[in-house]
This record gives structure tokens, sequence and C-alpha cells, in this order.
């Protein structure tokens, strides 16, 4: 078990900035390149990357599915969480949200209430406006800590819901009559809360199930509506 977690490790380390050699991650696993090579067409099998001749290649997607195998087998969060690169994280919410319809646009920068602020990801399908924020955290997170988290993101949806209209940014929502506007936090690993004041707290591969899910329970969660005029609609 420690064989393949060295090698998930070494594969994640080696394709963080594109495709990486079979050898540097033989060698740094340090194991036979027999055994290597059975273990990589293991997870090639699995579908977790692609061998063409001596490189080793793993889109986003299948970064973040190696990492969540290596947890599972023992390897430390922190150093998997320093393995992954920032905008995989957007990357998977974003390709996920656009295969369930959704608009997209990502790290949205927008002015209000004399402030600047940041939103990772938006997601616009009618109602809906999902404001998400992704978090690197590396370990277990304390009550208070995700309770800055939270609001935090709660008030960058809110000021982005009052910030509409935006000619600059062209959101599609306000072409509509109305919109909700809905925070939610994405992490790497699992929260020991699914939802806090009434925010949902998504582990990153569980993002395509939540998604799905969403229009179900939305009254459920909080949210900001903003309702469009003619005049709006306009613009």
């Amino acid at each position: 078990m420690s064989i393949e977690k060295n090698i998930i490790l070494s594969v994640l380390k080696f394709t963080k900035n594109g495709p990486g050699l079979i050898e540097n991650v033989k060698n740094d696993a340090k194991i036979p390149l027999v055994t290597a090579l059975e273990l990589l067409e293991k997870l090639q099998n699995e579908e977790l990357i692609y061998l063409k001749d001596n490189l080793i290649e793993a889109n986003s997607s299948s970064r973040l599915k190696l990492a969540a195998k290596a947890a599972l087998i023992g390897a430390d969060i922190e150093q998997l969480s320093n393995l992954l690169c920032w905008q995989e994280f957007e990357e998977i919410v974003a390709l996920a949200l656009q295969s369930n319809g959704f608009t997209v646009k990502t790290n949205v920068r927008f002015k209000h209430a004399g402030r600047r602020w940041e939103i990772d990801v938006v997601g616009c399908k009618k109602p809906l406006v999902v404001c998400v924020d992704c978090k690197h955290w590396q370990r277990a997170i304390a009550s208070s800590a995700l309770r800055r988290i939270v609001d935090n993101q709660v008030e960058r949806t809110k000021a982005f819901a009052g910030s509409q209209p935006n000619v600059a940014l062209k959101i599609e929502c306000t072409q509509w009559e109305r919109a909700k506007f809905v925070p939610v936090v994405l992490s790497l690993i699992p929260s020991s809360q699914k939802f806090f004041n009434q925010v949902p707290i998504v582990p990153v591969l569980q993002i395509q199930d939540f998604i799905t899910q969403f229009p179900i329970y939305i009254e459920t969660l909080k949210f900001f509506t903003q309702t469009f005029n003619k005049l709006t609609h306009d613009l």
C-alpha cells in the first residue's frame, strides 16, 4: 500500500506543470522500474493517468482523483494539498457547472460599496447564480475558522448581487427578471459539516453530485435575491 501511495505522490509532483517523465517518478518514489511500470499501468487502467512513450499525463480531474485515492491509503493531506495547483480547484468546479448547463466565469473581480472583491467561480443557470469560493485547507478545520470562511463568502456573494448589473462583467443573470445568488464553499477534503449557517461546504470530488441535486434543496440554503427590470435588460 505504501508503494502505491508513494508513486501516486510522485506522479502528482511531476505532473503538476504538465506531463512528467516516468524516470523521474520512479526515482522519486524509490522503486525499481519494473514495479513502477506495473503500478503506473494499474493507474492507467483506472483511467487516472495516460502513459505515452516515457511520459505520464494527467489532467486536473485525474489529478484530483489521484489525490483522493492517495488520501484513502494514508497520504498526508497537507502534502497532497501542496502537490495540487490552486487553479485545479477552479477548473474542476467550472467544468462541473458547465456540464450541467451553467455559463461560467472564473476569477470575477468587481467593486461594490467602495471595496474591491473577487469570487473564484460564478455559474449562472436561470434562476441561480452560484458563487463559489475554492478553499485549499490542508487539515481538519475548526468551527471558528469555518465560520470566518463562510461569513466572508456570504459577504462576497451579497456584494456581488448588489453590484449587478455590471456592464464590464456581462453576467448572464442581468437578462433575467430575477436571480438567486447562492454562496458555496469548495474544499479539498470533507468538512465535519456539510452545511454551515445554510451555506454548503462541498468536497471537490462531490461537486458533480452537489450541482445535480442543487435545485432540489435551494430553498433551504442561504441566498440573495436580485430583481432586474426592463432598464437593466437593456444595459
